[in-house]
């Protein structure tokens, strides 16, 4: 531990914190980063907290990249702050970069922690209604910047179709010898796939439009203020590129309307609420609808399908090809994403109908 906390000091040097780093731990939040949260005694003898993230250097080939959409957007978003609400802050080498590449070729960052809470799982409506106009005013936002200054960090992110192409050809390779323990999943996927490459079709054919979209809309990147509950600010920004809203929309949904953590085992606890799916519409379509295209309203659940689909995918592709994309827990962690995601967009199908028109009601009253 001591070395950790050497090596993390000398990252806050490089960044030029003020103070001395006395205590750190690990933020268990994420499938992607290291992430630490650490805190500093500055030498007016006050004490402040930041957070330290080592990149992913696996899943994100080219950090310098992610580092320069960061540094556009929000510059952007901070001068857009209205009261109540707070700017991520990245700190900058003396050099003038927002992160720092080690004697081991790895990407470090610091930025300012905020005092809040988060939410993995959340029943209060008012919430998931708040984290929805959150997501929604993030888009709004930059409704106004340079799409095409934005280097596309993951190609094909979400490009559905690729998605499940990639899925198949490592089904067929079976590099770690494990699919014939998940043909019952290969057998939903396959099942699913017509309706899951939809969207990635309309847009390919021009339909719907691409946007600045966040591509990470899980309900724990909202961070809310710990007494009234209101949001503060958008973080986990390494996938602002280019997309689609329904993707944020739905991504969000399968998120945070499930009924269960997205890892459950336990099957029989994993279902949409549709009370949930109504509270973030509401949210998220009270901000966005004036901007969207009728085809865009009428896709928002065809979104929170297709990204369920889409992510049971790469769960189980991560599975198949032993588990180097997301990080894991306990053997099997992966699977039992997967199946959960799954189990969830089988349930989404049989509410397809209801979600369409929850959607359009409030549309409608938008």
């Amino acid at each position: 531990m001591k070395s950790v906390q050497k090596k993390l000091a000398k990252i806050g040097e490089v960044f030029r914190i003020n103070g001395k780093l006395y205590a750190f731990n690990v933020l268990a939040n994420g499938n992607i980063n290291t992430t630490y949260s650490v805190k500093y005694r500055r030498f007016d003898g006050s004490v402040r907290s930041y957070i330290i993230q080592r990149i992913n250097g696996y899943v994100f080939k080219d950090p310098a990249d992610i580092m320069s959409n960061i540094e556009g957007v929000t510059k952007h978003l901070a001068g857009k702050v209205t009261a109540g609400r707070v700017a991520l802050k990245f700190y900058h080498t003396e050099d003038g970069k927002n992160y720092y590449v080690d004697e081991d070729g790895s990407y470090w960052r610091i930025m300012n922690d905020i005092d809040s809470v988060t939410f993995n799982v959340c029943s209060d409506l008012n919430i998931l209604r708040s984290a929805g106009k959150a997501f929604g005013e993030f888009q709004m936002q930059l409704s106004d910047y340079d799409a095409a200054s934005l280097a596309v960090t993951i190609p094909d992110f979400h490009n559905t179709k690729k998605r499940l192409d990639k899925f198949f050809e490592d089904v067929e390779a079976d590099p770690c010898g494990r699919v014939a323990e998940v043909m019952p999943e290969i057998d939903t996927i396959r099942s699913m796939r017509r309706i899951a490459v939809k969207l990635t079709e309309l847009q390919e054919s021009g339909k719907v439009p691409l946007r600045v979209t966040h591509n990470d809309t899980k309900i724990n990147n909202v961070l809310f203020h710990k007494k009234t509950g209101e949001p503060l600010v958008v973080i986990d920004l390494d996938t602002v590129m280019p997309g689609l809203a329904m993707h944020d929309f739905g991504d969000a949904i399968r998120f945070a309307a499930n009924t269960a953590a997205e890892d459950e085992p336990d099957l029989t606890k994993v279902s949409l609420d549709l009370d949930k799916f109504r509270a973030f519409s509401e949210g998220f379509i009270s901000q966005t609808a004036g901007a969207l295209t009728e085809m865009e309203i009428g896709t928002m659940a065809l979104g929170a399908l297709s990204i369920t689909i889409e992510l049971a995918s790469r769960f189980l592709d991560d599975y198949i090809t032993g588990d180097k994309y997301f990080k894991t827990n306990y053997d099997g962690h992966n699977l039992v994403r997967a199946r959960c995601q799954l189990k969830l967009a089988e349930d989404m199908w049989d509410k397809y109908e209801q979600m369409e028109q929850i959607v359009t009601s409030i549309a409608h009253k938008a």
